[in-house]
């Protein structure tokens, strides 16, 4: 058995729509998917980008603690330069001459004597001493007076207790006393690692060699050798043994100008300084030496970023419990820019196995440094995000787009079949009639009128689906203009009668109505008005079922305040509409797949164009309906008031006259 050409045609039609939608699946998927890659792309290339933002930012602050640690090692070694311990200073001519250096040096901090290369600063010097080892008995403390020029004899000061006797504990030989800022418990690699790193700085070194710091006090000594006996001594010495020479540092100059005006040169900008910094005495009571922010605890210096071990002690080294709660911090990692030490210009004194280094902090004034690359990798995310919303609902709005295109080609598809079966059938008619009329099969009056009233009503019936057409086009554009006058319901429903008696008789239908007395005019246009009544009636006629009953009536109701409004309804006893339809009944082109399915024809185009012309006016369409009972449409269209039915009444007294 053959399938029908309509079969095909649907079984093709079904065919295409399930391709497409397979088609339109794909793109979407496939879209999405690429979505999800710029996404995750996006989201790794950010990341990516805000550590090598905290990398360059924390290189940045390595490089200027960096140069910061020079400037003041230059501090600390002009002190050494200009106060240079010849090779046989104990001789009673070199210490002579040694004290006429020190009071001009004293006195005056540009001495043509003094290094070139070194930046004298006498303030820095707060007191020097001569510590006598090398004699037998009992040693001396000389302090050296620049005023006297003379060096007197001083009891020792609490502060230098452990150091001179440390002094003293390494003054047999020179080389003993060289090594005297070891601790007792030092390993050979521990020595060896620091002789090491003491050879790496090049020529300044070579100035600096003996001089040893003692940062706890602070305080620069400095092995003196014995070439001769003094002058007039009558007591021997051994050669061997050396004196020292304490040079005591002020530590509140370095407090309270060098710190801040090193601070200004390597960490200010336009606005004060960038960052906040504070040089901390890490040890068994830490505390601050300066601070570039006066309300800093000793408890925040674990949020700064980048650490620094002035002196040069190898944090690996390092087992003060201050400097592991430090190093250890939330902020510490594994990089070098977070904690290292400076380069080592002299040795360092140890007095147990736990360093006691002096450590230089930063942290960025904004925040701390991860804070910043989060921020960075924050707000990346953030315009990434927003770029790629942008990019779905671009997506989303292509694919709406597309799918109403796609509806919308579908239901013109619909329509043009739609408006070509209402255009055959009368014309089919009326082809048939006038060819029975030509070939002579119609005789006698009678059937003459019966054929010509068949032309009559298929052109009437072509007329008016050209019309509608029309008018819904002019009406969707905007083109459509009204004449909104008073109009009296009578005259309306007059208006209608006259154009749909002979459809409705030709129907069999029967259309009673229920006028109530004394209504108020309406505001309209009569031509809109009567059209849009007659889409109402014609989709009753329809719908109306097999009881071909349709009910018209017009009532008043009062809406806001003293406002009117005037109802006309049009009843069927159809199957009525579902709920889920009752939404889209006023779309155009729009028809229900049971009517399709029953093959009612129509357009799709009467209740779209009814409710578009009582907007036009100023009214609306409500519908109720009840699946198996029927369905009733109003129009509803407010009343003329007292006031606009005096001007009109004017308007005709004036254009009659």
């Amino acid at each position: 058995m053959r399938a029908s050409p309509g079969v095909k045609n649907k079984t093709i039609e079904r065919d295409g729509v399930r391709m497409s939608s397979v088609f339109r699946i794909a793109v979407l998927s496939g879209m999405a998917l690429l979505w999800v890659i710029v996404a995750v792309l996006q989201y790794k290339w950010a990341t990516q980008l805000s550590a090598a933002t905290e990398v360059r930012i924390g290189s940045n602050l390595q490089s200027l603690m960096t140069r910061w640690h020079r400037d003041l090692y230059d501090e600390l070694s002009a002190v050494c330069v200009a106060l240079q311990v010849g090779p046989d200073s104990g001789a009673h001519d070199a210490w002579n001459d040694y004290l006429q250096r020190y009071a001009e040096w004293n006195r005056d901090e540009i001495n043509s004597e003094v290094a070139e290369g070194a930046y004298p600063n006498s303030d820095l010097v707060r007191e020097i001493y001569d510590w006598q080892t090398s004699a037998p008995g009992k040693p001396e403390l000389l302090r050296l007076d620049p005023n006297t020029r003379t060096r007197n004899s001083a009891g020792v000061p609490q502060e230098l207790e452990a150091l001179l006797a440390r002094l003293k504990a390494n003054s047999s030989n020179l080389s003993a006393a060289k090594r005297a800022w070891e601790y007792g418990g030092s390993t050979e690699n521990e020595s060896g690692h620091r002789s090491n790193q003491l050879r790496t700085h090049g020529s300044r070194t070579d100035a600096l060699a003996g001089w040893q710091l003692d940062e706890g006090i602070p305080a620069l000594v400095h092995p003196v050798v014995h070439h001769a006996n003094p002058l007039n001594s009558e007591t021997p010495i051994d050669r061997a043994a050396v004196d020292w020479l304490v040079v005591v540092l002020n530590l509140r100059v370095i407090q309270d100008r060098i710190l801040p005006e090193l601070a200004t040169r390597h960490f200010g900008g336009p606005d004060g300084l960038e960052y906040k910094l504070a040089v901390v005495a890490a040890d068994d009571k830490p505390r601050i030496i300066y601070s570039s922010d006066s309300t800093l605890r000793i408890e925040d210096v674990g949020s700064f970023d980048s650490i620094m071990n002035i002196f040069g002690s190898s944090s690996n080294n390092v087992k003060a419990e201050f400097w592991e709660a430090v190093k250890h911090s939330e902020n510490s990692s594994d990089q070098d820019w977070r904690s290292f030490a400076g380069p080592v210009w002299f040795p360092v004194f140890r007095y147990s196995s736990h360093d006691k280094p002096w450590v230089l902090m930063l942290r960025h004034r904004t925040g701390p440094v991860g804070q910043i690359a989060k921020s960075v990798l924050y707000r990346n995310l953030i315009i990434g995000g927003v770029v790629l919303s942008l990019l779905a609902v671009n997506i989303g709005l292509l694919v709406f787009s597309s799918h109403r295109a796609h509806k919308l080609a579908q239901v013109q598809m619909e329509f043009v079949a739609s408006v070509s079966h209402e255009l055959r059938t009368p014309l089919a008619a009326i082809f048939s009639a006038s060819e029975n009329i030509k070939d002579g099969y119609v005789e006698g009056r009678k059937n003459l009128k019966f054929y010509g009233s068949i032309l009559t009503s298929q052109t009437r019936r072509l007329i008016d689906l050209v019309d509608r057409i029309l008018l819904f086009a002019s009406t969707r554009a905007g083109k459509t203009r009204y004449s909104v006058d008073p109009l009296k319901v009578s005259e309306i429903l007059a208006a209608v009668r006259k154009h749909v008696t002979e459809e409705i008789e030709e129907e069999g239908c029967t259309l009673e109505e229920h006028i109530e007395p004394g209504l108020p005019p309406v505001l309209g246009d009569l031509s809109a008005v009567g059209a849009c009544l007659r889409n109402l009636i014609a989709n009753a006629l329809k719908y109306g079922g097999e009881e071909r009953w349709i009910g018209l009536s017009a009532t008043c109701r009062k809406i806001e305040g003293n406002a009117k409004e005037v109802r006309f309804s049009v009843q069927d006893h159809g199957e009525g509409i579902s709920a889920s339809e009752l939404q889209r009944i006023f779309e155009p082109f729009y028809r229900s797949p049971k009517v399709v399915a029953a093959q009612i024809h129509g357009t799709g185009l009467g209740l779209a164009l009814a409710k578009r012309i009582a907007e036009a006016l100023g009214g609306r369409i409500s519908v109720v309906s009840e699946l198996g009972v029927g369905s009733t449409f109003t129009l509803h269209l407010p009343a003329a008031s007292a006031e606009e039915l005096i001007n009109e009444s004017r308007l005709q007294e004036t254009t009659g006259q």
